[in-house]
């Protein structure tokens, strides 16, 4: 994710848990545990689902224009996490896929299928008004190139 974004934007870090070999890792280290981390403009990650939550929280205390995080969209759902989490700090909008998107622990695969949904929660925290529910069409094939597998 961190390539990618940083053909959008000008500077990029890049924090993980483990060194997965990408070569562009700033840091490793445990996100949640370090309460040093500078302010930073935008955190955008697909945190580890499991701590979701914790991490939008993380993040929002640590980032000055935004947050993006990568979910599974039943993450959206359960009386707990709308009462501390969405009730005090709805997002701005919600990118739900169109097209199912593959994860797969552990590897790549190209012709990955899943009946898994994702999508995208945006806070911009320069932004007011209720949340906005946008569907991204499917582009998966469109945008996937051949150096993504290598």
């Amino acid at each position: 994710m961190a390539r990618a974004l940083a053909e959008a934007f000008g500077e990029v870090h890049q924090i993980d848990i483990h060194d997965y070999g990408t070569g562009n890792l700033d840091t490793v280290a445990d996100y949640l545990d370090e309460p040093f981390w500078p302010f930073v403009d935008w955190t955008i990650t697909n945190p580890p689902f499991r701590l979701a939550e914790r991490f939008i929280r993380h993040a929002l205390s640590l980032s000055e224009a935004g947050v993006a995080m990568l979910v599974r969209t039943q993450f959206l759902e359960g009386v707990g996490r709308h009462e501390r989490l969405f009730a005090r700090h709805p997002p701005t909008a919600v990118l739900q896929f169109a097209e199912r998107v593959p994860m797969v622990r552990g590897r790549l695969d190209p012709k990955a299928s899943t009946a898994t949904s994702y999508c995208w929660l945006v806070w911009d925290l320069c932004a007011t008004g209720p949340t906005q529910l946008v569907w991204l069409p499917p582009c998966r094939r469109r945008l996937e190139r051949e150096e993504d597998w290598t």
